[in-house]
């Protein structure tokens, strides 16, 4: 009996919060758009990454959290504040962003886009460090609190190995490369980075610290030389940065907004969130519909049809079908921002590209990343838009296995393999690739892989030049067999 009331019991507590959670979905849905009045100011506050997708919002009470704007939201409302008559001017409000280069490109060119309005755009810094400022770069005048520290001071890249450690637990783990360049796995088999990483790392720091130094000259109206100088000095207290002429003016968050407001000659400030300002947006007019096709994360053969977390092949595949059967869309940018993954997937997803590309004009959309699996995808042979920070380029495939064999005898475990076939236990956890036993199949293994990669290099070279590129056949060669590098 007690069972049975505390079943009702639950089943009526179940019942209510779903309810609940409805009543709050409806009341959600039927929000109405939020009112933009003449004389405001669009805050832009940007923090963590910039997704290229909005995630799914579950209106629960009271764990409401707001989604931030994608990338796209965020171009087309400072695009459209542009041209708004009610808004005035642009706070930029940076706290914290943690992107890639190519979309921290794309939104300081979408404020520097703004400004030829002629409006004006304040930055209100809150404990900056290199990503934010170099989006407040752009703005008019730059604004930092008495007690802050701007946190600029170059850039570094890390890499941590891990060969040692397994070392000492007995765990041995064995890569295969196909590519000199394809550097996955070196962290559990080195101690220590090769030379081509070093050259490829060397080359992103190179390119980003170039891009750094010139857009701050820029912004702030130095020589590239004065702010490199600069850079070996960080980071800087408030009064130092102001000195040097980094930021303009120290000064809270309110009086940031009261000059301002005495810039616009305003008797009162008036605000509107860059959330608030996407949701006003006006119903588009245009005809025309072109689907944005997003293919954000790693690339996964998973069976898994909803693509939220990562890429699968069946849930992009299943998107490719529905826009490829929607006869409103006519055209499709295909936004890739991945560094690869699954070899067989990146193929699938790469052959349902290229049939609905054959139906509908397709544009291909590089984020921060299209590396190995990403490029491949890429390869439809349509016009492919990059930024000059994109992470691109295909460079190899690879194999490894991890050989547990000496944690098993650390630890008193003992595995016995019976086996038919010579090379049933090639893959197995519990031995080597040893070179004696082993050496015809990794031979086998090393010629199939080399195959694999040259028939890429060759689809690639393939489409590349039905894309209409002027650069010859050697000089595609290198770029599609080497190394990863940023666009230019």
């Amino acid at each position: 009996m007690k069972k049975f009331l505390l079943g009702i019991l639950c089943g009526v507590v179940l019942a209510g919060l779903v309810g609940i959670i409805l009543v709050f979905a409806a009341i959600k849905v039927g929000d109405r758009k939020p009112a933009v009045t003449d004389g405001s100011t669009l805050v832009v506050r940007l923090s963590g990454d910039v997704p290229e997708r909005a995630p799914v919002e579950i209106p629960i009470p009271f764990f409401d959290d707001p989604t931030s704007p994608t990338i796209l939201e965020t171009w087309q409302a400072l695009n459209r504040a542009a041209n708004d008559p009610k808004i005035k001017a642009v706070m930029l409000e940076p706290r914290g962003i943690r992107t890639g280069w190519g979309k921290l490109q794309e939104l300081r060119g979408a404020i520097e886009k703004f400004k030829q309005s002629g409006k004006p755009v304040y930055a209100n810094l809150y404990s900056p460090h290199t990503a934010d400022y170099y989006l407040a770069s752009a703005a008019d005048k730059i604004f930092l609190m008495h007690d802050d520290m701007l946190n600029v001071k170059g850039l570094r890249v890390e890499e941590m190995y891990y060969k040692n450690a397994l070392d000492k637990l007995g765990v041995q783990v064995e890569v295969e490369h196909a590519g000199r360049y394809k550097d996955y796995g070196d962290q559990y088999s080195r101690t220590s980075m090769t030379p081509e990483t070093r050259e490829v790392l060397n080359g992103f720091l190179d390119e980003w610290f170039s891009d750094l130094v010139s857009v701050i000259a820029s912004g702030r109206r130095r020589s590239p030389q004065e702010i490199a100088k600069m850079m070996d000095d960080g980071p800087f207290l408030a009064e130092k940065a102001r000195d040097l002429g980094l930021v303009d003016a120290l000064a809270y968050e309110d009086e940031t907004y009261s000059q301002l407001k005495d810039k616009l000659k305003l008797k009162a400030m008036k605000k509107v969130s860059l959330r608030d300002y996407v949701r006003a947006a006006p119903a588009s007019k245009e005809k025309t519909r072109i689907a944005l096709l997003v293919a954000e994360g790693g690339i996964s053969g998973s069976n898994n049809a909803d693509p939220s977390d990562e890429i699968t092949s069946a849930g992009m595949i299943k998107l490719m079908k529905q826009v490829e059967n929607d006869s409103t869309i006519q055209g499709v940018i295909f936004r890739v921002n991945s560094p690869g993954g699954d070899a067989i997937a990146s193929d699938e997803i790469l052959h349902q590209a290229k049939i609905l590309a054959k139906k509908k004009p397709m544009v291909i959309s590089m984020s921060d990343y299209a590396a190995s699996g990403g490029y491949m995808v890429s390869m439809t042979g349509d016009p492919v838009i990059a930024y000059p920070g994109t992470i691109t380029g295909s460079i190899g495939v690879v194999f490894g296995k991890v050989n547990l064999r000496g944690l098993y005898d650390k630890i008193g475990i003992t595995k016995e393999v019976v086996k038919r076939g010579r090379y049933a236990d090639i893959d197995s956890e519990s031995s080597a690739l040893d070179p004696r036993r082993t050496r015809q199949a990794s031979r086998r293994n090393r010629s199939d892989l080399q195959e694999l990669r040259q028939q890429r290099r060759h689809r690639a070279q393939t489409q590349i030049r039905r894309n209409g590129n002027p650069r010859s056949r050697p000089r595609v060669d290198r770029q599609t067999s080497h190394r990863t590098r940023p666009r230019r």
